[in-house]
């Protein structure tokens, strides 16, 4: 199984490169320089289990990425951790509101950074076998319906068929 996928988003390429560092023995990582890049690269397949993303950036802030990616269907369940130098309530909140999964403030401190990540790339392996564990009981429902319709056919067939030799 191959590791999970990272999508690291900020402007500054010192902050891609700790980061990317720091997830790297564990992770397979893919940056974005901006949010422009972010969405399209969050559309790749393989597609990220995970991203990591700045909030104040030139051209298309977190905020906006995070809109983005929640109005799409492809992108929409792709959890966000944002990663900002803003700590204001106010801010998180907003993050939050938008659909982020977590807030971590800048500078990061490696071992919080690592810990909600393994946090959130848990869950979301856990939400996608619980999918897999539903499909697959969707799958078995509906195939002991059609025996259950057929045996059901073959009762019916069977006492007509008698009542026609009586009759």
């Amino acid at each position: 199984m191959p590791p999970p996928l990272v999508l690291i988003v900020d402007d500054n390429p010192e902050n891609l490169s700790v980061v990317g560092e720091l997830l790297q023995p564990s992770h397979a990582v893919r940056v974005a320089n901006g949010g422009f890049r972010a969405l399209a690269m969050a559309r790749l397949s393989p597609q990220p289990d995970l991203m990591l993303l700045d909030v104040m950036m030139p051209g298309m802030d977190g905020f906006e990425v995070l809109r983005a990616l929640r109005g799409d269907p492809l992108t929409a369940d792709i959890p966000v951790i944002l990663l900002t130098a803003l700590d204001s309530a106010e801010d998180e909140e907003r993050g939050l509101v938008l659909g982020a999964v977590d807030f971590i403030t800048k500078p990061v401190r490696p071992s919080v950074l690592l810990a909600r990540v393994a946090l959130q790339l848990a869950q979301r392996a856990a939400v996608r076998q619980w999918r897999a564990d539903q499909f697959h009981l969707q799958a078995e429902l509906q195939r002991h319906q059609a025996d259950l319709l057929a045996a059901q056919d073959t009762a019916l067939r069977v006492v007509l068929g008698d009542r026609k030799s009586v009759v």
